[in-house]
C-alpha cells in the first residue's frame, strides 16, 4: 500500500512539472488571434484588451492549434496580442495553464 502511495504521489509531481508554452497572447472571443470579426480597436492589442474589458472575455495564450486560459489575468494585458513564452503548469482537461512567469518570445 505505502508503494501505492508513493507511486501516486511521485505520478502527480511528474504530471503537474512546469512547462513552456509560446504563442500570441490574445482572448477567449477571439481565440483563434483573428480579431477581425470583432472589431473592437484597429489593433489586434486593443481588441483583445476591449473584449477583456467589455466583453467578460479572459485572457488566453493561442499556440497555432489550441487556446489556453491563463490562471493570471492581470499580467497578460501589457503583452495583448504579443507573441511571449508562457511558463506554468498545464491542465490539458480545462485547457489552462497556472502561470509561473510571462516573458516576450525570443
Amino acid at each position: 500500500m505505502k508503494s501505492l502511495i508513493w507511486g501516486l504521489a511521485l505520478g502527480a509531481a511528474v504530471t503537474a512539472a512546469p512547462s513552456q508554452f509560446t504563442g500570441v497572447i490574445t482572448d477567449s472571443e477571439c481565440s483563434d488571434g483573428d480579431h477581425s470579426h470583432m472589431k473592437m480597436g484597429p489593433t489586434n492589442a486593443e481588441c483583445v484588451i476591449a473584449c477583456v474589458a467589455s466583453h467578460g472575455a479572459s485572457y488566453v495564450l493561442y499556440d497555432g492549434k489550441q487556446s489556453w486560459t491563463l490562471s493570471d489575468q492581470k499580467t497578460p494585458e501589457k503583452f495583448a496580442g504579443k507573441h511571449v513564452t508562457v511558463t506554468g503548469t498545464p491542465n490539458a482537461k480545462t485547457m489552462t495553464i497556472q502561470v509561473d512567469s510571462i516573458v516576450p518570445a525570443k
